[in-house]
């Protein structure tokens, strides 16, 4: 009686076959430019195959048509509540922040929020809406930082949370049946539409740099992002694709996508089908390359593997190479978790910007 053929339990696993079509040093657009004159041709190509991955260009453009919702004096800066238009069926909440006693037009960053309850969380706001003087959470208030450093900031409500989840109502009427979270039903609907959660959020994005191009108090000119977490993703793709920003704060979000992302539970927010076409996190830099960078990375986020962080920077310092510009990544690596650190980037957007 013969045996069946010995199966190790690896082989068993069906992420093993994947795994086995993930090269991204062969992806098509992986960055192998050799200088600077190549590397801008490929910063075109790639910058238009990545627009249209994500499905960029999906939603129709239209009119911001700005509202203001509230303002409230906050004794060193005044806070503005806004809704702009952002597309057919989106209304996008945006809360502006601007110093006082600082003369105009001042120069700008869009905060990007994380996972949480929304932007509130960044702008020194409890969840119900109450006022809060002390930072709390991962996000420790960072817009209003980001304020007082002399930033007029524009901190949007991103898709998915707070005011535009998803209301799921309707499911009381099926027995049983949860509720899923806004994330990934959004992200699995569009999927199914050939879209993406990252090309709608970035979509969101430029119309609102659209919109501060509108506003006399503001220099877009001295435009720059920061973000953490799902706001660092935010921040690195807007940068990738939108040269309107000229330098930009990832925080808690930089690694590999094959050691992050791929590699352990993250929310479905994060995923773009076909996205290994670009390589790596690294290679995708060269779209942001020679801008200036700044990396945080909390030495224990259980989330973006340290190690990987590190690696994946020092790969991309030799992307920057290409340009000449190895010195224009920044990194703050700090001893915690996933959190803003500030330590340096408040600094560094100043140094850039101001």
């Amino acid at each position: 009686m013969s045996k069946s053929p010995s199966k190790s339990k690896k082989d068993l696993q069906p992420a093993t076959e994947l795994w086995s079509m993930y090269h991204p040093d062969q992806a098509q657009y992986s960055f192998n430019a050799t200088d600077a004159a190549s590397a801008r041709k490929w910063q075109t190509k790639t910058r238009q195959a990545l627009a249209k991955q994500i499905a960029l260009d999906t939603i129709p453009l239209v009119a911001p048509q700005p509202q203001v919702i509230e303002e409230v004096d906050k004794k060193d800066y005044i806070r503005q509540k806004i809704v702009i238009r952002t597309g057919p069926h989106s209304l996008m909440p945006v809360y502006i922040l601007l110093p006082k006693d600082r003369p105009g037009p001042l120069p700008v960053v869009l905060a990007f929020h994380g996972h949480g309850y929304g932007v509130k969380d960044i702008v020194g706001l409890w969840e119900d809406g109450k006022e809060r003087d002390t930072p709390d959470g991962y996000h420790k208030d960072f817009a209003v930082d980001l304020c007082r450093a002399g930033f007029a900031v524009a901190a949007p409500e991103i898709s998915c949370f707070g005011e535009r989840q998803t209301d799921f109502s309707y499911l009381n009427e099926v027995p049983g049946q949860p509720a899923p979270t806004t994330c990934t039903h959004s992200s699995m609907l569009a999927f199914h539409l050939g879209l993406s959660v990252v090309g709608i959020r970035v979509h969101d994005g430029l119309r609102l740099v659209d919109y501060l191009e509108t506003r006399k108090d503001m220099d877009i000119n001295r435009l720059g992002a920061m973000g953490i977490s799902g706001g660092g993703m935010h921040t690195f793709f807007s940068t990738c694709l939108d040269n309107r920003i000229k330098a930009c704060v990832v925080s808690g979000y930089y690694s590999t996508f094959q050691d992050s992302i791929l590699g352990m539970s993250h929310c479905a927010c994060n995923f773009v089908p076909g996205l290994a076409k670009f390589g790596e996190m690294y290679d995708l830099v060269g779209l942001i390359a020679p801008r200036p960078m700044l990396i945080e990375a909390g030495t224990y986020d259980p989330i973006f593997p340290i190690r990987s962080v590190r690696s994946s920077v020092k790969k991309a310092r030799s992307v920057y190479k290409v340009f000449n510009a190895s010195n224009q990544i920044v990194t703050d690596y700090f001893e915690g978790r996933h959190q803003i650190s500030g330590r340096k980037s408040y600094d560094f957007l100043k140094q850039e910007l101001v």
